[in-house]
C-alpha cells in the first residue's frame, strides 16, 4: 500500500458523515451474515424445498457480507480504496430494496429500509468532507499537494 491511501493520524478527527457511512456499511455487511446464517442452518437443519440451494445462498450471502465489511473497516480506518466498495455495496442494495418492495408481503418494509439505509450511505460517502477525509483527489488532481 502507498501512503497516499491513508491520512496521517495528524490529519485531524474522521468526520462524523465517514463515521456514519461506516457504521451503515457494517450494519448491511452484519445483516447479510445474519441472513446468510439463517439460509445456511435452514438449509441444514430445516426442511427447505431445495437444500443445495439453501446452502449455497447462504454460504454466498455470508461472502457477500465480506464487501461492506471490509468498506466498513477501511472507512474508519480512512483508506481511500474503501470508498469504493462502499459505494459498489449501496449501488447493489436498490435493485434488490426495489425487489422487495414488490413483494406482496412482509418483506416491504425491508425493502423500504433497505432503500432508505443506501440512500443515505451514498449521500455519506460522495459527500466533499468525505472525500476529503479519505485523501480522494479529484480527476486531474494527482499531482496537486492539496485540493
Amino acid at each position: 500500500m502507498s501512503s497516499e491511501q491513508t491520512l496521517p493520524e495528524t490529519a485531524g478527527p474522521r468526520p462524523r458523515r465517514l463515521t456514519y457511512a461506516a457504521v451503515l456499511a457494517a450494519l448491511e455487511g452484519l445483516a447479510l451474515v445474519v441472513g446468510g446464517a439463517w439460509m445456511l442452518v435452514e438449509g441444514l437443519a430445516g426442511d427447505p424445498d431445495d437444500r443445495q440451494s439453501a446452502v449455497t445462498g447462504g454460504v454466498t450471502l455470508i461472502v457477500l457480507a465480506l464487501l461492506p465489511l471490509l468498506a466498513a473497516r477501511g472507512l474508519l480506518a480512512r483508506r481511500s480504496w474503501s470508498r469504493g466498495p462502499a459505494v459498489i455495496t449501496q449501488i447493489m442494495a436498490l435493485p434488490v430494496a426495489y425487489n422487495l418492495l414488490q413483494a406482496d408481503s412482509v418483506a416491504i418494509p425491508a425493502g423500504i429500509a433497505l432503500a432508505v439505509v443506501a440512500v443515505i450511505a451514498l449521500i455519506l460517502l460522495i459527500n466533499p468532507a468525505t472525500t476529503q477525509a479519505l485523501g480522494i483527489r479529484g480527476p486531474g488532481r494527482a499531482q496537486d499537494g492539496k485540493q
